[in-house]
């Protein structure tokens, strides 16, 4: 009996250990007005990261809503990015919006559903929201990072990227909010990271 009660501790600890935080409810009202800035780059220098080298594709800030977080510790992505934000902007930041979607994260992907009508045209729900695969750039902006919780507005500030292996594995960010499904994801270099 001690040992069943043992592992039931150990089971809740872990699960407390690797859930996000709780998210805050927030009144009605778009919090984050502005689509994502983005600005391509040429010959930026390579990104050193352990096994990893990161090709910087583009400047980008973006200032939204988190409309979910997902930790990553086991997956092949999860040592160098540990954490996936789902954010929302204009009006996939308004609760009016997001009290009528069902949201969900796993494996890496994002997924909204609602029931009887759409809340909003189903491609401005594309186009609002995304996906986002963070790579913290150092230890104080992966604190930041583990801090956000859903509902909190964020500026998050880098690179979109491309990163390789030398066994050959790589991973590409998204360059268009336009996109969904595999691939549609961005892969962000996370160098400033504010919230509120």
């Amino acid at each position: 009996m001690k040992r069943w009660l043992a592992l039931a501790l150990v089971v809740a600890a872990f699960g407390w250990w690797t859930s996000p935080p709780m998210g805050r409810s927030r009144p009605p009202g778009v919090l984050a007005p502005q689509v994502p800035v983005q600005e391509d780059l040429k010959d930026a220098p390579v990104i050193e990261r352990g096994e990893f080298r990161l090709t910087p594709l583009a400047h980008f800030r973006v200032n939204a809503r988190v409309l979910g977080r997902e930790d990553y510790r086991f997956d092949e992505g999860a040592a160098l990015s540990p954490m996936d934000l789902a954010l929302g902007w204009g009006r996939m930041s308004d609760s009016a919006v997001l009290d009528r979607l069902d949201i969900d994260q796993s494996v890496r992907f994002y997924s909204w559903r609602w029931r009887n009508e759409p809340p909003l045209p189903p491609q401005e729900i594309v186009e609002s929201s995304a996906n986002m695969h963070l790579i913290p750039a150092d230890a104080g902006v992966e604190r930041q990072l583990r801090r956000v919780r859903r509902g909190d507005v964020v500026e998050i500030e880098g690179y979109l990227i491309e990163a390789r292996r030398d066994d050959g594995w790589f991973w590409r960010s998204s360059l268009t909010r336009k996109d969904s499904g595999a691939g549609a994801c961005e892969l962000v270099y996370v160098t400033s990271v504010s919230r509120s």
